[in-house]
């Protein structure tokens, strides 16, 4: 369908106190389609990072190439086997710490390939994390209205020995600015939904935000009269996808409202408790990075599962032991079985994100996922043992052709940072030759 007048890639629709971000519509395609002519596609990170390693003995499947089979902690990703490449063998020695500390320090280095200095202190210093060079990078363009966002479920603690000696800033946080400043996580789903789509770029004010919650207001309903002018000029497709649109804005706020999570307060506050059920704040989370990418807000996210060393009980996988605790398995048979149990449910929250991607369609009708990639890994491979060999990692998604997934690619020894170089190549980040302080090169085989 040809337009006379198309809508600008960044209208928004505004109401009293609030803004909100439109995902891409035909309508919106012929502006689009000139600005491909001189700019790629736009391309999308997401980083899931689950903590104290993976039982790789149900991880990894015993066959490469193309006819790997799902072993059974990824068997949950068999709607979307063939939009996912299992990497074997990648190491990240610059996570292995001076002494104990294997956590934190893998953690600090998990997206930078650096090693920490080892300090309970202030004086914390590590490096730049991978996901911050292609927000660097995007933010130069002005590509999106959040450069990258940082999310988890668990603040933690911000200063003091977190892990046998390292600072907590290093166990809290993969994703680093520089080599001082690590990029705080946020934690409550409501704020984030809060500061993405009800306002001018800080977001609704708190005042603002309670007095809407506490008239049981929806952002659409803030919106309402400008969405209906738009609807009077989009055709039947747009306005379908308006509508589905704002059903999942909706069903989303939804979620956060039942999370309920109030926002900052003074006083003393009451730390959660390390058997806080994830299950309801991860899927928010989850939702809220397919949302950001659909509306293009932001396209770099990170997710922290939990921090890391992290002893969660996790009650409704029916385990009564703490997940670092199990991670230091003894050889012991019922310590396998219950990392097993929790190593599942986590590639299972890691499934439901790349099949959101997958489903969530752009304005050119092709899967979010196909311009995206989805990166999978922990800090260390076996909890017990701390290596920092050959690790779990999962990625999903093709980048607009760069990898080719549906399979099992094999590389023993190959350094984590190469697989980052060929990442942010990929990503359309120029110039990019190393990364971290190990890397070599690409990454061989990413493409097929």
């Amino acid at each position: 369908m040809k337009f006379k007048h198309p809508i600008s890639r960044r209208t928004l629709l505004r109401g009293a106190g609030a803004l909100m971000a439109l995902p891409l519509l035909e309508r919106m395609l012929p502006a689009a389609v000139r600005a491909a002519e001189a700019a790629p596609s736009a391309r999308r990170l997401a980083v899931f990072y689950a903590p104290n390693g993976i039982h790789m003995q149900k991880f990894l499947p015993t066959v490469t190439g193309p006819n790997w089979e799902l072993t059974p902690t990824l068997q949950s990703l068999a709607p979307v086997k063939q939009d996912v490449l299992v990497i074997s063998g990648l190491a990240n020695e610059p996570g292995r710490p001076d002494g104990d500390g294997h956590h934190a320090a893998g953690t600090a280095a998990f997206l930078s390939c650096t090693k920490a200095y080892k300090t309970e202190g202030t004086n914390f210093h590590a490096g730049i994390s991978m996901d911050q060079v292609l927000a660097n990078h995007l933010s130069q363009q002005r590509a999106t209205r959040f450069a990258s966002l940082e999310l988890g479920n668990d603040a933690g603690r911000g200063i003091g020995n977190c892990d046998s000696g390292y600072a907590c800033p290093y166990a809290n946080n993969i994703s680093w600015a520089g080599p001082t400043s690590p990029m705080a996580k946020e934690t409550k789903p409501r704020a984030v939904f809060d500061r993405l789509f009800s306002g001018p770029p800080g977001g609704l004010s708190q005042a603002e935000a309670a007095r809407r919650r506490a008239y049981g207001q929806s952002l659409i309903d803030s919106v309402r009269d400008d969405a209906t002018r738009l609807q009077h000029q989009l055709g039947a497709a747009d306005r379908r996808k308006l509508d589905e649109y704002f059903t999942s804005v909706r069903d989303l706020e939804k979620q956060v409202e039942a999370l309920g999570d109030a926002g900052p307060a003074c006083g003393l506050q009451t730390a959660p408790t390390d058997d806080e059920d994830p299950r309801a704040r991860t899927k928010a989370m989850m939702d809220l990075i397919v949302l950001a990418f659909q509306c293009d807000l932001s396209r770099v996210a990170t997710f922290m599962l939990a921090n890391a060393r992290a002893n969660k009980v996790y009650n409704f996988l029916g385990l009564s032991g703490g997940h670092h605790a199990y991670s230091h398995h003894q050889f012991v048979q019922s310590n396998y079985d219950a990392l097993a149990i929790i190593d599942r449910w986590e590639v299972e929250q890691y499934a439901y994100l790349v099949r959101r991607l997958k489903d969530t369609r752009e304005g050119t009708g092709a899967p979010l996922l196909d311009n995206a990639l989805v990166l999978f890994s922990s800090e260390v491979a076996d909890g017990n043992a701390h290596h920092h060999k050959n690790l779990p990692v999962l990625l999903s998604g093709r980048c607009g052709g760069a990898v080719a997934p549906g399979r099992h690619l094999s590389v023993p020894g190959m350094p984590i940072a190469n697989l980052y170089v060929s990442m942010l190549r990929a990503l359309g980040v120029p110039g990019v030759n190393s990364f971290g302080t190990d890397s070599t090169g690409e990454l061989p085989g990413l493409g097929g």
